[in-house]
């Protein structure tokens, strides 16, 4: 695949479920007591029938629906594209096959009953030999039963068994008249459940040594839907299985190399350019239209509630610096009081909710730091700060000389102060910093002069170091969103031992007591660990030191350039991601009922070289073409691959013939011809055409290969008979 291969981008929209007209059925008079062979393609989505001299087959989806009319309250026995004018008769649909084993044989006989009421028969029997399909290594049990329900139920004179696949081939490779059926071949057939190999020598199938795999249309259908469920978990519309069909046969294509198109949809320009889009169908919600003045009202509302928000926000965050700062001189003087008897300060530390003086230290550290960054945040922007003190007069008096006013004039006055001081001191911090900062600077300059090579490698693994745990935590975070994940258990585990607090008896919790949750920071500890929105504390200095670091690098170190920062791993990381499915606005109604197919248009095809990506215990076809080559010596080989044949709806599949060419190429030996692959001049109905034109071409040979009522009667069911074109399991 090259970039010429992917095209511009287009919208496609699902078709609607249109329904055919009913065809009136022929006149059965031309072939009233003519003993034409009635061909049936019992396919497992659909039956084709018809009579053999028939220019085309009458063609139905093969499954049938029994359904309750609920305005007359009459039973309903639906068949084809009859299910679908009912919408409940939907659910109620079935096939006579189950997979690639035909087993529902009630479903069987009303597909008949359906096929001979078409084709208009009005006979008491059906006096008519008949030509049936059957699929590759059927089991005996499903032959029986099928024998059974023709020649009892519907008493035809004679009825062959066939394999589609070498029908197909048959009639794409016809004798001239007169003349035997001895074309040589390799024929893959891409069925409805199944995708059989069976090779062709002299005009006979050996099927001895053909294969099939469990992989076909159906499964690939199911496939498809299973990648959009999980691409849109929460698509507003319910994506069927016959729009995923439609997808499958019109947007899938099969890669000649899987892994150089993987390489090449990598670049998110390619991804983007070679999705197609599919629009389902939405209803634009009804807004209602405001005016002008009603519009500035609302905004002016917003911005005064905006501004009380701001005001309450401010105070609290006044009133958690106090607090903090409240707690972290009393941990301080705690720590300058220590007692000298060890068992005394241990319960001291214990009354206190420490375990030792490690965890003294640490909750003393992380206070420091908290208000540290506060600080940093309240005198952000302020530089210009007028260091004169205001005045407070308020608060030197006392409260019992103080009105209600007055003594939250008093309160406000106490926090204004409280404030004034945080900023003084966040100031002096900042200055300190400064200083610092810059003695850190001179001496990281020398360090760069002395030995850059060195001083660039410190830096660059500081930068990994950083980006390893930003990356971890959002592996945790994804973790977390994941109820199966260990993580999202263990948060589980954390929340139930909260819920189950022994610090409250069963009896009081049961009585109402009161929760004791947060009475000591191990439980805000485990909040931090359950909660998943909480931000870490070092978070956002990770992300600062992480900037400083690569702006050092991209200013000094020319080997390191914009590529190699963390924004621009990321943003390519993203465009990928966005390219693989694009983010549309909150109100966007069209948009959120899209679906843009990308690499699930080569990822379903290439399930059918290797079913184990969809989790089927499978050979792939490369695998079983090498095998059925594999049993033939060189000169049959090369008679075989001569006329490699593919047949079936999914044959369509853009890029089949080329893939295939690419997988029998390296399991042949050099010297040996390769042709082109050959598709069937119609994968769908050659099978039928075939099957009719033989039983034209040759009404002895064939009326000599199908079993007659008389010989079921005395042989049973399973009989069949040995000819090139059937299972060869009689003689």
């Amino acid at each position: 695949m090259t970039d010429s291969d992917f095209q511009a981008n287009n919208i496609f929209h699902v078709p609607s479920q249109s329904f055919p007209t009913v065809r009136v059925p022929d006149s059965y008079n031309p072939f009233r007591s003519q003993n034409t062979p009635i061909i049936i393609d019992n396919g497992a989505s659909n039956i084709r029938f018809g009579f053999s001299t028939s220019p085309n087959p009458h063609s139905s989806p093969n499954l049938i629906a029994k359904y309750k009319e609920r305005k007359f309250n009459q039973p309903l026995l639906l068949f084809g594209d009859a299910i679908d004018t009912e919408s409940g008769a939907k659910a109620q649909a079935k096939s006579p096959w189950e997979g690639d084993v035909l087993l529902n044989f009630d479903a069987l006989e009303h597909a008949l009953d359906y096929a001979f009421i078409q084709l208009g028969v009005d006979a008491p029997t059906v006096e008519h030999p008949v030509l049936m399909t059957e699929r590759l290594s059927s089991p005996l049990h499903s032959r029986a039963f099928t024998s059974e329900l023709m020649f009892e139920q519907y008493s035809v004179p004679s009825l062959t068994y066939c394999i589609d696949s070498l029908m197909s081939f048959y009639q794409n490779n016809r004798p001239q008249p007169g003349k035997p059926f001895a074309a040589d071949g390799l024929v893959i057939s891409f069925n409805t459940a199944s995708t059989s190999v069976i090779p062709v020598l002299d005009g006979k199938g050996i099927l001895s040594h053909s294969k099939r795999i469990p992989w076909g249309a159906q499964q690939s259908t199911e496939y498809l839907l299973k990648l959009i469920q999980l691409k849109y978990p929460n698509f507003p519309t319910r994506v069927t299985s016959s729009q995923t069909s439609w997808m499958l046969h019109k947007f899938c294509e099969v890669a000649p190399d899987y892994l150089a198109a993987l390489r090449i949809l990598k670049d998110p320009l390619k991804l983007r350019a070679s999705e197609r889009i599919i629009q389902f169908p939405f209803a634009l919600p009804v807004v209602e239209e405001k005016t002008e003045e009603e519009l500035a009202r609302i905004a002016e509302k917003r911005k005064e509630q905006g501004k009380k928000l701001q005001e309450i926000a401010a105070k609290n965050r006044m009133e958690k610096l106090l607090q903090k700062e409240n707690d972290l001189q009393y941990l301080l003087s705690l720590k300058e009081d220590r007692s000298e008897n060890k068992r005394e300060w241990a319960n001291t530390l214990q009354t206190e909710g420490f375990d030792d003086d490690a965890a003294l230290d640490e909750t003393i550290k992380k206070l420091e730091l908290d208000l540290k960054r506060t600080r940093k945040k309240e005198v952000e922007g302020d530089d210009n700060m007028n260091v004169e003190e205001p005045s407070f007069p308020l608060i030197d008096v006392p409260d019992a000389d103080l009105d209600e006013e007055a003594l939250k004039e008093k309160k406000k006055q106490k926090l204004l102060k409280a404030g004034f001081e945080a900023r003084l001191r966040a100031r002096r911090e900042k200055e300190k910093e400064k200083e610092e900062r810059d003695a850190e600077e001179r001496r990281e300059e020398e360090d760069r002069e002395r030995n850059f090579d060195e001083w660039a490698s410190r830096l660059r693994r500081e930068q990994e170091a950083i980006m390893t745990r930003i990356k971890d935590r959002g592996r945790r975070r994804a973790a977390l969103s994941d109820r199966k994940s260990a993580a999202a258990q263990a948060r589980m585990k954390n929340i139930a031992s909260l819920a189950a607090d022994d610090r409250v008896s069963k009896k009081k919790r049961k009585a109402g007591g009161e929760d004791m949750f947060g009475a000591d920071d191990e439980d805000w500890a485990i909040y931090r660990k359950i909660n998943t929105a909480a931000q870490s504390s070092d978070e956002e200095e990770e992300f600062n030191q992480l900037q400083i670091i690569e702006q050092k690098l991209l200013t000094y170190d020319p080997a390191f350039t914009t590529q190699h920062t963390h924004a621009s791993i990321t943003s390519q990381r993203s465009a990928l991601i966005t390219a693989f499915r694009p983010q549309y606005e909150e109100g966007d109604v069209e948009g959120h009922t899209r679906i843009h197919l990308n690499t699930e248009r080569w990822r379903v095809g290439e399930t059918y070289f290797s079913p184990s990506m969809a989790g089927v215990d499978s050979a792939g076809l490369g695998e079983v073409l090498q095998s059925v080559l594999a049993r033939f010596p060189n000169e049959q080989k090369g008679r075989l691959v001569k006329n490699v044949f593919v047949t079936g709806g999914p044959s369509r599949m853009s890029g089949l013939q080329p893939r295939l060419y690419s997988t029998l190429r390296p399991i042949l030996p050099p010297e040996m011809p390769l042709h082109d692959i050959v598709r069937a001049a119609d994968p769908a109905l050659d099978a039928w055409r075939g099957m009719a034109a033989f039983a034209n071409a040759d009404r002895e040979e064939f009326l000599r290969v199908g079993v007659t009522k008389a010989e079921y009667e005395e042989w049973g069911g399973e009989r069949i008979k040995r000819w090139w074109g059937g299972n060869w399991n009689g003689s």
